[in-house]
């Protein structure tokens, strides 16, 4: 029988083909149940085996337990959440509209997904021992991408100064916050405040955490600032990100 590069044969790599198949159909299932579903209503294995087609017994063989099958169905919307910020960071635009950008685009994913927000929101397993989940992870990856345009704004500093290390908890508490600000609006029963309200507090705020960080780094923002020019001005110095 042949044998790939790895030494293992076609019918060992159509299996593997077939079980992420399978998977991606559960978590699919879990997924389309929960966005029909009001936020925190509890959904059953046996619900989403019926959806994707399954018994509840071939679910549980592609996912250690429920807890497993959770954090796979949060990994998949954080993803799809993700998929949608990240490319709004960018160096186009003012900062506040940078800002305002990235805020925008959450607020009206979690108006539009209220009950896949609520499930992006939760720590599936419960366990503090465990290696991070997927929310966490998540904003990790937007926390680095956040500090990586802000690491182009900076001017030299002294080599004993580490200043990723020195921004990196500032910029993942801003992350932070305006997570767990939408989550706080998103939640109420009664939201008195608008989404466009939402969003200009929410980016004001963090605005005013950066253009105030700045000035200690001895970097002037003004709300006409682009961050093209910042870029531009950190280039023509020589003090580009290792």
């Amino acid at each position: 029988m042949p044998a790939d590069a790895g030494g293992r044969d076609g019918r060992q790599t159509r299996w593997d083909s077939h079980k992420l198949e399978r998977r991606r159909q559960i978590i699919e299932a879990a997924i389309e149940i929960a966005q029909q579903s009001q936020p925190g209503t509890e959904i059953h294995v046996q619900e989403i085996a019926e959806r994707a087609g399954l018994s509840r017994t071939v679910v549980y063989r592609h996912f250690a337990d429920r807890s497993d099958l959770d954090r796979a169905v949060q990994a998949e919307i954080l993803e799809q959440v993700w998929r949608l910020l990240i490319p709004q960071i960018t160096l186009q635009g003012t900062v506040p509209e940078i800002i305002t950008r990235v805020i925008s685009a959450y607020v009206h994913w979690a108006v539009e997904h209220p009950a896949l927000h609520r499930l992006a929101d939760h720590d599936p397993s419960g366990d503090a021992g465990q290696d991070a989940g997927p929310l966490e992870a998540g904003l990790d990856r937007i926390a680095d991408r956040i500090s990586g345009l802000l690491l182009l704004a900076l001017p030299p500093m002294d080599d004993s100064v580490d200043v990723a290390a020195l921004i990196d908890p500032l910029v993942y508490g801003v992350v932070g916050m305006a997570f767990s600000s939408v989550r706080r609006w998103i939640s109420r029963p009664d939201r008195v405040a608008s989404a466009d309200q939402v969003i200009g507090l929410v980016s004001e705020s963090i605005w005013f955490v950066i253009q105030g960080h700045a000035g200690l780094f001895g970097v002037e923002l003004a709300r006409t600032t682009r961050a093209e020019d910042l870029a531009e001005r950190v280039v023509a110095t020589g003090n580009l990100p290792t």
